[in-house]
C-alpha cells in the first residue's frame, strides 16, 4: 500500500482538527494542503516509526509550528475580523494548551500520543488540557440553541452545556422549530444534529438561521467524513457520534473562542 493510500482515511479528521485549531475552514484546509505538499516533496522524511495517522499529525504540527501563530498568520493570510479577536484571546492562553485539548478530546489521541505530537511529556499534556479547559471556559459564555431530535442525546448535550456555565435557550427537533426558536431568542451558539425528527435537515435549518444571524455552529453527525472533503463550504466545527462529553466541551470552547459576537448568558 502506498503512503497516499495509508493517509487518505485520516485526511477528513486532520481537516477537522485543523479547522478547529484555526477557527476557519479556509485556513485549516490551507494548513492541511501545506502538510500534504511537504509529504509529497520529501516522502523519505515522513515518520515511519509510528502509526500513519500519528505521522500525519506530526507532520502537520511541524508545519503549524513554523507558521507565525502568535501573530495570527497562516499560509498566505493575515488576521482580520473574528481572527483578530481570537488573537487577543490567544495572548491570554498558551497555544500548546489548546492543541493538547483538541488532540485528546476532539481527535481522541492518548496523552502519550499527544505528548509525541507536541513534544511534551504525558504529565505535561494532562496539565495543559486542564489549563486550556479552565481558561477557555472562563472566557466564553453564550446562549445556546440545541437542534437534536433524540431526547436522551438532547438531554445529555443540554447538561454538558449548562455544566459549562452556558444558557440553553431551547431544544428544537425540526427545521422549522429551530428557525422559529432562533428568531424568538437569537443564540450565541448552535449545536445541530444532521438528521431531524421530521426527516428535515439540520444543515438546512442552520442555513436558514445563518441567513438571519451571525452565529458559530457545531454540527453533530455519525458520518463526519461526508462533510470534510475539503471541496466545498463545510462546517468548521464537527462532533462525531457517538461522542464523549469531553469532546463536546472542547468543541464548544473552541467554537466560542473564535466567535466575534458571543452573546453573554443570562
Amino acid at each position: 500500500m502506498s503512503l497516499g493510500q495509508e493517509l487518505a482515511p485520516h485526511l477528513p479528521f486532520l481537516r477537522r482538527y485543523a479547522r478547529a485549531l484555526t477557527g476557519s475552514q479556509t485556513h485549516g484546509d490551507a494548513f492541511v494542503r501545506a502538510t500534504l505538499e511537504a509529504i509529497v516533496a520529501k516522502p523519505d522524511e515522513f515518520p515511519r516509526d509510528v502509526d500513519p495517522r500519528l505521522g500525519l499529525y506530526k507532520t502537520f504540527h511541524a508545519i503549524w509550528s513554523t507558521a507565525n501563530i502568535e501573530e495570527g498568520e497562516e499560509p498566505g493570510q493575515s488576521p482580520t475580523g473574528a481572527e483578530g479577536i481570537a488573537q487577543a484571546r490567544l495572548s491570554r492562553i498558551t497555544p500548546l494548551s489548546r492543541q493538547a485539548l483538541l488532540l485528546t478530546s476532539l481527535e481522541g489521541f492518548s496523552s502519550e500520543d499527544t505528548a509525541y505530537l507536541i513534544n511534551a511529556s504525558p504529565n505535561d499534556v494532562d496539565s495543559l488540557v486542564a489549563e486550556a479547559l479552565e481558561e477557555i471556559e472562563r472566557q466564553t459564555l453564550a446562549d445556546v440553541l440545541i437542534i437534536e431530535d433524540e431526547p436522551i442525546i438532547a438531554m445529555d448535550i443540554e447538561t454538558i452545556v449548562r455544566d459549562l456555565g452556558h444558557n440553553v435557550t431551547g431544544v428544537a427537533v425540526t427545521r422549522d422549530e429551530a428557525v422559529a426558536q432562533a428568531r424568538s431568542n437569537p443564540p450565541g451558539l448552535v449545536l445541530a444534529d444532521i438528521q431531524l425528527a421530521d426527516d428535515s435537515s439540520g444543515i438546512d435549518a442552520v442555513k436558514d438561521i445563518l441567513a438571519e444571524f451571525s452565529v458559530p455552529v457545531i454540527f453533530i453527525t455519525a458520518f463526519p467524513e461526508r462533510l470534510l472533503t475539503g471541496t466545498r463550504p463545510e462546517p468548521t466545527f464537527l462532533i462525531t457520534k457517538p461522542f464523549q462529553r469531553s469532546t463536546v466541551k472542547a468543541a464548544i470552547a473552541q467554537a466560542l473562542f473564535f466567535d466575534a459576537a458571543t452573546v453573554p448568558a443570562a
